[in-house]
């Protein structure tokens, strides 16, 4: 038999048995109970090295009672013994449990353990509580709470669900979706969509960091936001601040134009509702992290996977739907913010392959551990852009001080689309500008007769060859 060559999160090594002091491998006993299982080698030493055991009969006998003393509920397990170069090997191997937590208890002291890399570790408070939710076969967000339905709004939701279902919210549903009781009790899932902010841990940081590091929210954010509430207004919230913090270029092919976006959007929004639906909500004081950087965006959120195991020890294509949040998930279902369960995650990679300019090292990446979920969207543009393009977005920059004040919303957003085409071409046509702002010719020439009176571009030619750019970008400095 082949062992692992060090201790893990599912193997532990024992040189021998302690009966004297059992506490010394039943607390792996009961983390990896309370896990996803596991196995204690016994006649093995730290470094892999085989030393056998004595007496194999007896330790085995022992190892059994002692479980069935010391650890409770008695979890389910099977020893074997494995022959190595004539010494006695004894394999404990643990089944991951159902009806956690299983503690380990001895003078009177009942203590549950997890495992955390390659330690068993007391079980925190919120692991505890959620090992507890899990043992009923409960979560979270099913629990009834002790306020009433009727001293909140739900405005948001309702229309929402109309909007994306084109069916309107009965209060029968409210029940039928386990957001409140028979009584008008909210649950924790209707709590978490009642329009006014009563659930403390629901809140969503966001920060677009000026580079690819953290620094200082003061001096080094260039944008910074906090959001709190409805699931559905910290979603919404989450993209928009994203989109904001987001480029989208484009160029141009023989006959239509290509956009290029530093990130897919259903990508973005799969993170954003995978990281509301499967967070821990019983962990104090948490809230969803979103840092963005210039080459990547960062989505973290509480609570790692559910079923124990690290996403990195997953392979993404066979990973199924165990939800920590079923109700929420459910709705969100409902209401198509996310597509079937269990495809969230191969949802991510395969929108962002789609993405022009996409190549491997681009793939997302997903990282957990006991405590929390991240997940790594790569800008797909970063390290594209030109020197011109730099120099643009210094002239365009000062463009937009200068007239800002003087356009009304329209005129802002055909500006807006004109800074941007500045940013991809030396000139621009009629034409060209007219496809990118989605308006008809002849109110792009009006536009553009406006933007040259203001002296903001300057055209060169006639008619439909007349050809327009952004004024000055020659005596703009032109140092990255």
């Amino acid at each position: 038999m082949l062992y692992p060559l060090a201790e893990t999160t599912e193997c532990d090594f024992k040189r021998e048995l302690e009966t004297k002091k059992p506490k010394s491998w039943l607390k792996s006993v009961s983390a990896f109970a309370n896990g996803i299982g596991g196995k204690l080698i016994f006649g093995v030493d730290d470094s892999g090295e085989i030393v056998g055991i004595i007496d194999a009969q007896k330790s085995a006998e022992a190892i059994s009672d002692l479980i069935k003393t010391r650890i409770t509920p008695t979890p389910q397990f099977v020893l074997t013994l494995e022959k190595e170069r004539e010494k006695s090997v004894l394999i404990l191997t643990i089944e991951a449990g159902r009806a956690t937590p299983y503690y380990y208890k001895a003078d009177g002291i009942r203590e549950a353990y997890v495992r955390i890399g390659n330690e068993s570790i007391i079980a925190p408070d919120y692991i505890l509580n959620e090992l507890i939710l899990k043992g009923k076969n409960q979560s979270f967000d099913a629990l009834t709470s002790d306020v009433k339905k009727e001293e909140y709004s739900f405005t948001l939701l309702e229309a929402t669900y109309y909007e994306r279902t084109l069916l309107k919210m009965e209060p029968k549903d409210y029940f039928s979706f386990c957001l409140a009781d028979k009584k008008g009790y909210l649950t924790n899932a209707g709590r978490l969509f009642a329009d006014q902010y009563i659930v403390y841990n629901s809140r969503v940081f966001c920060t677009r960091w000026n580079g690819l590091e953290k620094g200082s929210v003061f001096d080094d954010a260039l944008d910074d936001k906090e959001f709190e509430g409805n699931l559905i207004y910290l979603l919404r919230s989450a993209s928009d601040f994203i989109k904001n913090n987001s480029k989208v270029r484009f160029y141009k092919d023989v006959e239509y134009r290509v956009d290029k976006p530093d990130y897919a959007e259903r990508a973005v929004t799969e993170a954003l509702v995978n990281a509301l639906i499967h967070r821990d909500y019983i962990v104090s004081g948490s809230e969803v992290h979103i840092d963005m950087y210039d080459d990547r965006l960062e989505i973290s959120s509480p609570g790692g996977m559910f079923d124990g195991k690290a996403v990195q020890e997953h392979t993404i294509a066979d990973i199924g739907s165990m939800r920590r949040n079923p109700v929420i998930a459910d709705l969100f279902h409902r209401m198509k913010f996310m597509e079937r369960r269990g495809s969230g995650l191969k949802k991510i990679i395969s929108e962002t392959e789609k993405l022009p300019g996409y190549n491997e090292s681009l793939k997302p990446i997903f990282y957990s551990d006991g405590s929390s979920f991240r997940v790594i969207l790569k800008n797909v543009n970063y390290g594209t852009t030109k020197v011109s393009d730099k120099v643009s977005d210094k002239v365009s920059d000062k463009v937009s001080d200068k007239v800002s004040d003087k356009l009304n919303e329209k005129e802002k957003c055909f500006f807006n689309v004109l800074m941007t085409l500045a940013k991809q071409y030396d000139f621009v046509t009629t034409k060209v500008v007219a496809e990118a702002a989605g308006m008809p010719e002849a109110t792009t020439r009006r536009y553009l007769a406006k933007f040259s009176k203001m002296d903001i571009i300057v055209s060169d030619g006639k008619n439909r060859s007349k050809k327009y750019y952004l004024k000055n970008t020659s005596t703009t400095e032109t140092n990255p």
